[in-house]
Formats: C-alpha cells, structure tokens, sequence
C-alpha cells in the first residue's frame, strides 16, 4: 500500500494564513515528501470554494512542485472533464508529464458543483456522456499521428497535439468514484478510482469489492488500482493529535458536506446516486466532529502505532494508495510536517512489503 499526499489547498479564515502562505507551505511540504519517500502528491480542481479550495488553476502548481521535486510523482485529481475542452486537457497532460519528466498521475471526473456547471455553460444531465467523449478524445490524444474525433459534443479535424506525453502508453489514469456503477465504469475502462472524502468507509469497501470483481471479470492483467483519501493526523503524543485534530477536521469534513450539500439534497439528474448517501447525511446534520468522522472511516488520527491498526483496515480489503490530507489544511505547517516525518518514519514502513513503486 502506498502512502500519497492530497491538498485541496484550504484557506480556513480561522487559521490566520493567506493564500501566498498556504500555496508556498504546500509546495514546502511537496518537496519534503519528495525526501521522505511519499509516493505522489495530488491536488483537486474546485471553483468558487472560499476557504475550502483554492485550487482553481491546479496544474500550475503541480508545474512549480514537479520543478523543486525528483522522484515524487505528481497527480492531478481530478480534472472535471464536463468543464473544459478535452483538447486543452490533453495539452495540459502532456505538458505537466513533460515537466516532471513522466512522474504525472491523471485523475478525471464529472464534478458534483451546480455552480461550476452553470458557471461553465454545462448541463449536469450531460454529465456522464461529456466524459466518456471527453475521456475517448484524451486516449487518441496520446497515440501517435493527427487526432480526428467526431462525437455528439466535439469535433476534432486532423489535429497536431503537441506536447506529446513522456510515458508510454500514457500516464495513469484514474476517476473519482462515488456511485457503485461508477467502480463498474472504472474497470471496464481499465481506470484506477479514487473514493473519498466524503463517502463513508462502510459504503466504500462494497464498492471496491464489486470494482475488483468487474476488474477480474473483464481479464485485465495489470492490478486493480483503488485509491482512499483520509484525514490524516500522526503524532508522537495521541492525545495531543486527537486534541488538535478535534477542530481541524470539524471544519473540513463541515466544509466538505457544505459543497456536497446542494446534490445530495436535489436529485439532479445523473447524480441520483448521491442521494445513497442519504443514512450518513442525517448523521452529518447533527454535527460534524472527529468522532463521526472517525467511526466512518474517514479519519486516521493517533500515535503511529494507532495509526498502523487503523490503516490495516484499508490494507487488508485492496486498498492500493492511501491519500493524505495531512490536517486537512486547517493547521500550520509546522505541525502538517512534523506529522508527515513521523508518519513516513514510523507508519509507512509497517505497509512497505506491498507498496507500489
């Protein structure tokens, strides 16, 4: 099992950082982790998140970690393909790879903000198929010779895609996965999937059951690859990781389900799954503390040894990479990589036999 980083590059007003501090602090801790042996670090793409996100423009970041970094791998994750044109997705793939010379990680997906959407001049029900065209056009777009496309959204006429990616066939790709016919899509696809932050372990581990059995049943030789984004706090002192996460976690896993809010509560169209969450969404409006969060397996907070008892879970049921949010953005940097080095020291070598390298 491998141990990444995952930044939604949070801003808490609370926190007394601005956005210059909280971009060079992620961008510090990146090259740190390139040093402790961390295996990827992954930014989201959100619009229009005040104090949640500050991610808009993630791949120029991921350009100034891939710059100051020589083994780490970089992931993007994920792009929402319904608001961009799959043509410039491609050329910002293939440059990112270029730049971290092949050490890119491509995760894709539909997005869940009615904001974004209408923002964007896209419609939610066109969700699903927005993608698998959009998803067709990036696998031409990695084949040598000119790209020709000609589907219900987009056309594309003989088309030079430069730069070309560095990895061959491509870069991995994976999909966020919430809805259980989304792990069914994956495999087919031969994608990895990404679950979390939201979506309660309980519900997880059936998903990825039913992934790997339509990963086996389709023959697919390479391993199923299955990603678990967690709040993660790994100190020397639990009782003082338990403290300081308390507030921490309160406020992101509350931030989170404040942006989720709007679909689970309407059904719109494509997104009728979410309302599968709806058992978890009644807990949730009773209040967000680290207890829930913890019971539903969204959360990693202790000692190391804690930690290792806690992960096992995630281990033993497929997980293949474990994506940190080392205090979810809502504490300094300093504490944010105190716990990254005892975590790499003391935690990642308990799951080292398995890693994926």
């Amino acid at each position: 099992m491998r141990f990444d980083l995952f930044y939604e590059m949070a801003v808490p007003a609370a926190g007394g950082r601005t956005e210059t501090a909280v971009y060079a602090d992620a961008l510090a801790e990146i090259e740190l982790a390139d040093q402790l042996g961390y295996g990827c670090a992954w930014l989201v793409e959100h619009h229009f998140m005040r104090g949640y996100s500050h991610a808009s423009k993630p791949e120029i970041l991921l350009g100034a970690a891939a710059a100051r970094t020589t083994r780490i791998r970089i992931g993007h994750a994920i792009i929402p393909l319904p608001l961009h044109h799959p043509v410039h997705v491609a050329e910002r793939i293939a440059t990112l790879d270029v730049l971290s010379n092949g050490r890119l990680e491509v995760g894709i997906g539909r997005g869940f903000s009615p904001l974004e959407y209408r923002t964007f001049d896209r419609n939610m029900a066109h969700s699903r198929a927005l993608v698998d065209e959009s998803l067709a056009i990036l696998r031409e777009s990695f084949k040598n010779g000119p790209l020709n496309h000609h589907g219900e959204h987009y056309h594309c006429e003989n088309l030079d895609i430069v730069p070309r990616v560095v990895q061959q066939p491509h870069p991995p790709l994976w999909t966020a996965a919430v809805s259980p016919e989304t792990y069914d899509w994956a495999a087919a696809q031969e994608l990895g999937v990404l679950a979390g932050p939201f979506k309660p372990w309980f519900m997880v581990e059936q998903d990825l059951q039913r992934y790997r059995k339509q990963w086996t049943q389709h023959g697919i030789r390479a391993p199923a690859r299955a990603g678990m984004t967690l709040g993660v706090l790994c100190l020397a002192d639990g009782a003082r990781a338990r403290t300081l996460a308390h507030d921490a976690f309160a406020w992101f896993y509350g931030e989170l389900f404040k942006t989720a809010l709007p679909v689970l509560e309407r059904q719109y169209p494509g997104y009728e799954h979410m309302h599968e969450l709806g058992r978890f969404r009644s807990l949730m409006k009773l209040g967000v503390n680290l207890g829930l969060t913890d019971f539903a397996g969204l959360t990693v907070v202790g000692t190391p040894a804690e930690c290792i008892v806690k992960l096992r879970k995630y281990h033993d049921a497929g997980v293949t990479h474990i994506l940190c949010a080392f205090g979810a953005g809502a504490l300094d940097t300093e504490t944010t990589r105190e716990s990254m080095t005892l975590f790499s020291r003391e935690v990642m070598p308990a799951f080292a036999a398995t890693a994926a390298r």
